[in-house]
């Protein structure tokens, strides 16, 4: 049985500004993208990458990230639509051909810092429950606030957490779920709200206030400060081992 993940990196970056889309944005000396797929391209357990790229990137995608860095897992790119959720869709349109695929991940292309055990994390969790999520919980106090500013209501963070990628489903219950919200013009943020609205488990499992998803130039600029540290742990962890 086959795990295959798709990469979302269609979205336009408004909040990054500047002309270069943020997925081709360098971090040390490599596009964002590169970074992320690299991470797949060395976990066994991940078979397969359709990476989902903006419609008018795709030969950018293909000329600076997947043919220079010789990504051999990554077997398709497709064009994203308008919202996040129909640029999944598309993707996951082309693996409906593969009989034995059987989970299905969702990580965002500009999320660098995943690490391989968080991987196999939400696989093992998807097998088990049939969705799994990573995810933090909410460290700051958090308040509900209207449009003029005015604080309407402090929550409880007890039970709140901030939801990260990659996402795993087991395939026949992701395609369902897409199926399900599009018959009912339902559009969701995230993938394991399209599950939770036909009412299947989604588990959360605790990822990395590292995981760190780059939207901002404030963002790069913190993912420049991360990145020897993450390379330095990645080195130290999987000294002297055969892959990761």
């Amino acid at each position: 049985m086959r795990v295959a993940a798709i990469i979302a990196a269609a979205g336009v970056g408004q909040r990054m500004g500047g002309q270069t889309p943020k997925p081709y944005l360098m971090l040390a000396n490599k596009p964002i993208l590169a970074h992320t797929l690299e991470i797949f391209e060395k976990i066994p357990e991940v078979q397969e990458v359709t990476v989902v790229a903006h419609p008018d990137d795709l030969d950018l995608c293909q000329d600076t990230v997947i043919s220079p860095f010789n990504f051999k897992k990554v077997l398709r790119l497709v064009p994203g639509g308008k919202e996040r959720q129909d640029s999944v869709y598309h993707a996951l349109k082309t693996l409906q051909r593969e009989d034995d695929l059987e989970i299905v991940l969702v990580h965002d292309g500009v999320r660098p810092f995943i690490t391989p055990d968080q991987i196999r994390a939400v696989i093992q969790g998807a097998r088990r429950h049939g969705g799994a999520v990573l995810g933090w919980p909410a460290q700051d106090t958090l308040k509900r606030v209207n449009s003029q500013g005015e604080v309407l209501q402090t929550l409880d963070r007890q039970d709140i957490w901030q939801i990260q990628t990659p996402q795993a489903f087991q395939a026949p219950l992701l395609w369902r779920a897409f199926v399900d919200a599009y018959s009912r013009n339902f559009y969701a943020t995230d993938e394991a709200a399209l599950l939770e609205e036909n009412h299947q488990p989604v588990v959360v499992i605790p990822g990395s206030p590292f995981n760190l998803k780059i939207t901002t130039p404030q963002d790069l600029q913190l993912a420049e400060g991360l990145l020897p540290m993450f390379k330095k742990l990645w080195r130290k962890k999987h000294a002297g081992r055969s892959g990761v």
